[in-house]
């Protein structure tokens, strides 16, 4: 058995954390999602995984080709990203037994590939489902008995609330129906309507019920999901220096070579990755995720948070219910709101988040002046700056220069 991990896309709904990396390299506790989706493979005892590249392939193939996970990873390069249904058949020459086939932006569990692998393979296909609260925001499946007889996207009245985890188990004979499937209406081939292809034309499509966790990521504020989410199974580990006059409580991970300076003070579940400067007379509360070299100033608060590698937080400055991307430097003073005063559900860019809280989603190498400030359901694009004392709120593309009306950058 072995697994075809769909990687090629760029993700443009999850600007502006996208624009330099592909989605699926995106971190969750610090670690890639594809990485991830990797490991829970060879937990699965999968150990051949054929990874479909296109968008920043050389992000994947770099990563990849450094890390030691068990697995034997080869690529296939997507060269126009029309579609699931043809990054699939990238792998068609490469493949010549039945084999899985998954979607590189969503956490699956070990078990849930095990049984999707294991179930007898009496089907040309096999999908995995598993029962949702909201099912018009998922594909949605239609059975009876045993079998698939529709597969309906985003249904605006679902006829049962078995989502589609876009996770499969395909005999080689599918590639000769993907050749028959047709362009969607928004112009890609669609791996759901060569399933209902298949199922038009009277062949049984089987499915396996999961129960095991699921976690799909399709917005930024969905990678702070992912993180709360996780966070409840971290364990306490360090191996950096803790100084005697910090405090640590809870769950608290330190990676190699961290400092956690005097006066810091640090409620978990917090993870530090390698190399970090901590305080000191700083506070991390739960759920902050600290990448890799990333310096936290004096006086900083950072709270349910990602801060990915080489970021640093100068002093006096609040972080909250954030994402913030590589290389950025925040000026002493800088404040994210993260709360309406009406404490509505926070929209950004028009698209309904689904949080109360949500502060700013930054993009790589975002620089702001001291005593700026970023308002709720912001978005700043890579390479932006916040001038002193500026103001931040909206929607801003890279490259952006945010200033006060009294003050000029220089």
């Amino acid at each position: 058995m072995l697994a075809v991990i769909l990687g090629a896309g760029e993700g443009t709904r999850m600007h502006p954390l996208t624009y330099n990396r592909p989605k699926v390299m995106l971190p969750v506790l610090g670690t890639p999602i594809l990485e991830r989706i990797v490991s829970s493979c060879v937990k699965a005892g999968i150990l051949r995984v054929i990874i479909v590249t296109g968008y920043h392939e050389e992000a994947i193939r770099s990563h990849f080709d450094k890390a030691e996970l068990g697995a034997q990873i080869e690529y296939v390069r997507q060269e126009k990203q029309c579609g699931t249904a043809n990054a699939i058949n990238q792998v068609r020459d490469l493949v010549d037994e039945r084999f899985l086939a998954l979607n590189g932006d969503s956490l699956v569990s070990p078990r849930t590939l095990k049984l999707l692998a294991e179930t007898a393979p009496d089907r040309l296909v096999l999908i995995a489902a598993k029962r949702v609260k909201e099912p018009s925001n998922y594909g949605i499946l239609e059975v009876t008995d045993d079998a698939v007889v529709r597969i309906a996207e985003k249904p605006n009245e679902p006829v049962s609330d078995l989502a589609n985890l876009g996770i499969y188990a395909f005999e080689p004979d599918i590639f000769e129906c993907i050749a028959e499937t047709r362009k969607s209406a928004r112009g890609e081939y669609e791996i759901t309507d060569t399933i209902q292809l298949l199922i038009d034309q009277g062949y049984r499509v089987g499915y396996v019920k999961v129960e095991e966790q699921w976690i799909d990521i399709g917005r930024p504020w969905d990678l702070l999901s992912a993180n709360e989410l996780l966070l409840q199974t971290l364990e306490s580990a360090n191996e950096g220096v803790v100084e005697p006059l910090a405090t640590l409580r809870g769950v608290v991970r330190i990676g190699r070579g961290s400092v956690i300076k005097n006066g810091a003070y640090v409620t978990g579940p917090v993870i530090i990755g390698e190399g970090c400067e901590i305080g000191p007379n700083c506070l991390l509360r739960a759920g902050a995720c600290i990448g890799n070299r990333v310096k936290i100033g004096n006086a900083v608060e950072v709270k349910n948070s990602i801060i990915m590698d080489d970021s640093k937080i100068g002093h006096l400055s609040y972080v909250g219910d954030s994402i913030i991307g590589m290389r950025c430097n925040f000026g002493a003073g800088t404040t994210v709101a993260n709360l309406r005063f009406d404490e509505k559900l926070i929209k950004l860019g028009g698209a309904d988040t689904g949080r109360r809280k949500l502060g700013v989603i930054m993009g790589d190498d975002v620089r702001t002046g001291i005593n700026s400030m970023i308002n709720v359901g912001t978005s700043i694009g890579p390479g932006s700056t916040l001038g002193v004392g500026a103001v931040a709120a909206g929607v801003y593309p890279p490259g952006s220069r945010i200033e006060s009306k009294s003050t000029t950058l220089q």
